[in-house]
């Protein structure tokens, strides 16, 4: 897949609902529908997945905080092909419920699309770039620890797919949108932390 500026959640939601149409879904059947050659996709088809209601089902959060940050990784390293464990490839999702999640999605990730375009092209290139990777990365790192609070993890999941979204769009806006939200999530965490 070589998503376009133009339709990349739409065209992404497409490709994850052809995949769907099985009772189950292996990450290997998403990987070979989505396609191999670029991971950002990858990415932000994982986190998209868990922005959905799915981030609620136990076990989700920690597999994809597991394929995250593998797939960082090898955006970090720069990989021209995409390796997962077999014991990640073969992890399995409902099918039917995979769909109800793409469903509920369709309508923000058109939105998404129609209000995207090129701009504040500072944030997606150069070593704002590699920051925005790096908090890609850090971000999932707290997730097995989170599992029992899945909206935590939807939260960080979004701001994942936000920056993912703008690195592949060359949209600096839904970036610094990500960044807001990381910030936020830090600043409620302190503030937590320190009444406790």
């Amino acid at each position: 897949m070589s998503p376009t500026p133009h339709g990349t959640l739409t065209r992404l939601l497409d490709l994850m609902d052809e995949a769907a149409t099985a009772p189950s879904v292996s990450v290997r059947d998403l990987l070979e529908r989505i396609g191999e050659q670029s991971i950002l996709p990858l990415v932000l088809a994982v986190s998209i997945i868990i922005v959905s209601p799915i981030s609620g089902i136990p076990g989700v959060p920690t597999i994809s905080a597991l394929i995250l940050l593998t797939l960082m990784m090898q955006v970090v390293l720069q990989r021209r092909h995409i390796w997962l464990p077999g014991f990640i490839l073969r992890r399995e999702i409902n099918g039917p419920r995979l769909q109800k999640a793409i469903t509920w999605l369709r309508k923000p990730g058109a939105w998404f699309d129609r209000h995207s375009k090129p701009r504040f092209l500072l944030l997606t290139a150069g070593p704002l770039r590699w920051l925005t990777l790096t908090i890609c990365m850090a971000v999932p790192l707290a997730w097995p620890f989170l599992e029992l609070l899945p909206m935590v993890t939807s939260f960080g999941a979004g701001a994942i797919s936000l920056m993912a979204f703008g690195l592949l769009t060359r949209d600096g806006l839904y970036v610094l949108a990500g960044y807001i939200v990381v910030a936020t999530m830090v600043l409620l965490a302190t503030t937590v932390v320190a009444a406790v």
